[in-house]
C-alpha cells in the first residue's frame, strides 16, 4: 500500500509542528492575517510561547497541543485545533481566555496592562450548529444595542466540515482548505493559490517525511480513533438504554425512532430480546 506523501496538518501534532515552529513563522503570519483583523505591522515582531513539543505522551490521556503567539504590541494569540467533539468545549475555551488575561497581571501592575486576548478554535466538527457560517468572531457585545462593551477578548471558531466546495475568494478559504485537506492532489491545488500556503505544502512535506514524526503521528491518530470509537459505543449504548425504557412503557415504535435516532430493526431485536427475557 502506498504510503501518503501528506501526513493530516489538522491532527494536532502535524498542526504544532507546521504552525508551532519558530522557523516557519512566515506561515503563521499569513495564516493569522487571514483569520484576525489586527493590522499587519501586528505580525511585524512575533514570538512562538513555548515552542518546544513533548517527546512523549500519556497514553491513557490525549493531551492538548496548541500554538501561543505574541505579537508586536503584546496581544496574545491562542490557535487550537479539535477533531473530536466535546460538550464542554465553549466552557474550556472561555477557561483558557479568561486566563490569558489574568496571567497578564503581577503583583503591583494595573489593569492597563492588559492586552487583547484572542482565541482561535479549529473545529473539525460542528460546533456553532445554529449557523451555517464557517467562521465567527465572538467579542464582548450588546446584542440589544449592537455596542461593543471592549475588545480585549476575542473568540474565533472555523469550523472545517462548514467549508464552502467552492472557493469563495478570501484566503482564509485556501487556509481552511489546506488544513482539511487530504488527497495528495488536494494538497497540490491549495499551493497554487498563494505563495505562504505553497510553503506550508513544502513544510508539510518535509516533516511528513521524518520517520519519528510519522510514529508519533500514526500512534496520535490511533489514540484519536481510540477515543472516537469509545464516544460513539457510548452514545449508542445511552439510545440504546431509553430504547428499553420507551419499550417497556409501551411507547409507539415511531417515537422510539424519533427520540433515540435508532433504526427500526434495532429497536425491534430489543423489543424480541425484552419478550425472550419475560418469558425466560
Amino acid at each position: 500500500m502506498k504510503e501518503n506523501k501528506y501526513l493530516l496538518p489538522k491532527v494536532d501534532l502535524i498542526f504544532r509542528l507546521l504552525f508551532g515552529d519558530e522557523r516557519n513563522c512566515d506561515i503563521l503570519k499569513a495564516f493569522l492575517l487571514s483569520v484576525l483583523r489586527l493590522p499587519e505591522k501586528e505580525y511585524e515582531e512575533i514570538k512562538i510561547v513555548d515552542p518546544h513539543l513533548l517527546p512523549e505522551y500519556d497514553g491513557d490521556k490525549l493531551g492538548i497541543l496548541d500554538v501561543k503567539v505574541k505579537t508586536k504590541t503584546g496581544k496574545v494569540i491562542d490557535i487550537e485545533i479539535q477533531v473530536n467533539p466535546s460538550d464542554v468545549m465553549r466552557e474550556r475555551v472561555v477557561f483558557y481566555i479568561s486566563k490569558m488575561v489574568t496571567e497578564q497581571i503581577s503583583s503591583g501592575d494595573g489593569y492597563e496592562e492588559i492586552k487583547k486576548a484572542v482565541s482561535i478554535l479549529i473545529a473539525d466538527y460542528d460546533l456553532i450548529e445554529n449557523s451555517p457560517r464557517y467562521h465567527h468572531r465572538f467579542t464582548l457585545y450588546d446584542i440589544d444595542s449592537k455596542v461593543e462593551f471592549t475588545d480585549l477578548i476575542e473568540i474565533n471558531s472555523l469550523e472545517l466540515g462548514k467549508l464552502p466546495p467552492a472557493p469563495d475568494g478570501t484566503m482564509l478559504w485556501n487556509w481552511l482548505k489546506f488544513l482539511s485537506s487530504e488527497k495528495e492532489e488536494d494538497f497540490e491545488m491549495v499551493a497554487d493559490k498563494n505563495p505562504q500556503i505553497k510553503n506550508a505544502v513544502a513544510r508539510l512535506a518535509e516533516i511528513s517525511s521524518d520517520e519519528q514524526t510519522r510514529r508519533l503521528y500514526e500512534s496520535r491518530h490511533k489514540m484519536e480513533w481510540d477515543i472516537r470509537g469509545r464516544e460513539k459505543k457510548a452514545i449508542k449504548d445511552a439510545k440504546i438504554e431509553i430504547a428499553k425504557k420507551m419499550l417497556k412503557r409501551d411507547r409507539p415504535i415511531e417515537e422510539i425512532i424519533e427520540d433515540t435516532g435508532l433504526a427500526l430493526e434495532e429497536i425491534e431485536k430489543l423489543q424480541k430480546a425484552g419478550l425472550i427475557a419475560n418469558v425466560n
